[in-house]
Formats: C-alpha cells, sequence, structure tokens
C-alpha cells in the first residue's frame, strides 16, 4: 500500500458569478462571465511505484487531458509529475516523479494468472478514499471491452483484459491488481456501469514490453501498417457486395480526414489502396477475434512479413516491412 500514489487533475476553468447577484450596471443578465479563472480539482486517479526513483505505472486515459495540472500524492507529501510515454494502443502510461528509496511494487507475470485465483486491487476510489483495498478473483482472461474514458468520453477498444470481481470504482483506474503473493499482475483500468464487480485490468506484461522501450529506445515502439479499415461481417460484404467473409476492408468511412492509406506509411509504400481486403498476415487469418491491430502487436518493427490481400475478387500476396506508429 504505501508504493501506491493518489493521481489528482485540475485545470483553470473560469468561473460564474452567483446566479443571485445583483447584475452589474449597464448589463441585462444575470450570469456573468469574469475574466479571472480558477484552477478546480476535475477528477483523479491512481498509481503504483515500481523503481526507488520515482518511476510510476498507470493508466494512459487518466493523464489524457494535456491542458491539465497532474499532482502525486504519496503519504500527504505532493509531487510534480514528468509523463515519460503514453502507449499509443494500449492503456498504459509512465510517469516519473523526483525521489529517493521510495517504496516499490514488484511486477509479477500475468501469463501465469489462472482462473479463480485470488487478487486484490488497490486505489483511490470514487478519488477520495486512498488506499481503498478490495479482495475477489480472475473471472476471466483475455477479455475484449469497448470503453469511454472519464474526462473526454473518447472511445477506445481494449483487448487481452484481465476480468476480476474485485470492487473497481471510479478514481481506482491506475492503481495495481495484485496478487496472493503481493507482485502486480495487472493496472486496473475499467468497470462496467450497472453490473456488479465486474472489473478489467491491463495485464502487467503489457507495461513491462513498454517499460523494455523506453529503457532501450526512449519511448514506447508500435508496429505499424498504416491502413483504416472496418473488419468484414455479413452486412458489410452485402453492402460492398465483397467475396469474402472475413477480413478487413480498407476504407477511409472511419477516418475523418478521409484517408484510408496514411500518407508515407508502409501500406502505401507496397500500393495497398482503398477497397483492398486483408484476409492474412503472416497466414493468420484476419477476423473481429484476430484483427489486424492484434497481429501487429505480435510482429517485430523492421520485420518484412507476408500480406494476402483480396482486390478486384483476386487474391494477392505481397511483402511489406513493418513500420513504426
Amino acid at each position: 500500500m504505501p508504493a501506491v500514489v493518489t493521481i489528482t487533475i485540475s485545470k483553470y476553468l473560469p468561473m460564474l458569478k452567483n446566479p443571485f447577484s445583483q447584475p452589474e450596471k449597464g448589463t441585462k443578465g444575470v450570469f456573468m462571465m469574469p475574466k479571472e479563472k480558477k484552477q478546480i480539482a476535475i477528477g483523479g486517479g491512481s498509481g503504483f511505484i515500481i523503481d526507488s526513483s520515482g518511476t510510476i505505472l498507470t493508466n494512459r486515459h487518466v493523464i489524457e487531458d494535456p491542458k491539465a495540472k497532474y499532482v502525486i500524492v504519496l503519504e500527504e507529501k505532493e509531487y510534480d509529475v514528468n509523463i515519460l510515454a503514453k502507449d499509443p494502443i494500449n492503456d498504459v502510461a509512465v510517469l516519473k516523479i523526483d525521489g529517493k528509496n521510495l517504496p516499490t511494487l514488484k511486477m509479477g507475470d500475468s501469463s501465469k494468472l489462472e482462473l479463480g485465483e485470488t487478487v486484490i486491487a488497490i486505489g483511490n476510489a470514487l478519488g477520495t478514499f486512498q488506499n481503498t483495498v478490495s479482495r475477489g478473483v480472475v473471472s476471466g482472461l483475455s477479455r475484449e471491452i469497448t470503453a469511454s474514458g472519464n474526462l473526454d468520453g473518447r472511445i477506445q477498444r481494449l483487448r487481452g483484459l484481465i476480468q476480476t470481481d474485485a470492487a473497481i470504482n471510479p478514481g481506482n483506474s491506475g492503481g495495481p491488481l495484485v496478487n496472493a503473493a503481493g507482485e502486480v499482475i495487472g493496472i486496473n483500468a475499467a468497470m462496467i456501469f450497472g453490473a456488479e464487480n465486474v472489473g478489467f485490468a491491463i495485464p502487467i506484461n503489457t507495461a513491462k514490453k513498454d517499460l523494455e522501450d523506453i529503457k532501450k529506445y526512449g519511448r514506447i515502439r508500435c508496429p505499424f501498417l498504416g491502413v483504416r479499415y472496418l473488419l468484414l461481417n455479413r452486412e458489410i460484404k452485402e453492402k460492398y457486395n465483397l467475396s469474402n467473409s472475413e477480413g478487413a476492408l480498407i476504407i477511409s468511412e472511419t477516418a475523418p480526414d478521409g484517408q484510408a492509406i496514411i500518407p508515407g506509411s508502409p501500406a502505401e509504400k507496397v500500393g495497398l489502396k482503398a477497397g483492398d481486403t486483408i484476409i492474412r498476415i503472416e497466414d493468420e487469418i484476419v477476423c473481429p477475434k484476430n484483427p489486424v491491430e492484434d497481429i501487429l502487436q505480435r510482429l517485430k518493427i523492421g520485420q518484412v512479413i507476408s500480406l494476402n490481400i483480396i482486390r478486384d475478387k483476386k487474391e494477392i500476396r505481397l511483402k511489406v516491412e513493418v513500420g513504426e506508429r
């Protein structure tokens, strides 16, 4: 518990005048917007220290707002925070505070988790109750959900999650999910509103990979192809008169800028274009349970891979070098 931190989030916001005050001279309305702004707390989250010099793991969605101010609270002492990296695919962020001989948590191995195993969630529940502890079990593995952030409401698809019935509430996000040995095996990330004790955590092995990238390259590296797509189902197959029922249709429909192929990307270099359907990557079938981004996460940047596509109802096999996002 001493290694679990609270992350406070605040912003400078304009203050509304007292609606029951008298209107200022020369004005008709009662509500006035003064020029001055005040720093107001708008949320909070959790995190945990993984080395004694102050490296902290949390969720990316906790520190997503670039206009907000973030402060780490540890044992009633406040620290300014430096955001080292945000994982653009997974809901993981790495922070740093200046400290010495800080308490730390040991990271376990999330690949060894078993259904029914006892786990404990620790965090800043509801942004108010620090060091809240709840116990449960691993209810499921490799779960997939679509979630929205507390502040921006942006939708994100998360995969490979640990499901637990340990109570996870707003404010718990970014806190550790630990096993019976006290090792972190997940980062608490989401819960289902309206359900009882259905929470999700990012496997700690995902964060380990991010930490290795930062140590080796100074940043989190993500494999990149450079296409926007829709995964095929019966409705999409019929709508676009396609011959195949599985794969990823390259299409600009999902892009606000109308670009199906990212300029300068590996996809552009090998001649992929809107209307192509990717059916296999390295002979792995592309489908809803195995989408393009999941396959790419298992590949290495710079690796030359095979890509099977359907173009004009003919199958073509291409070679493409995996890029870096």
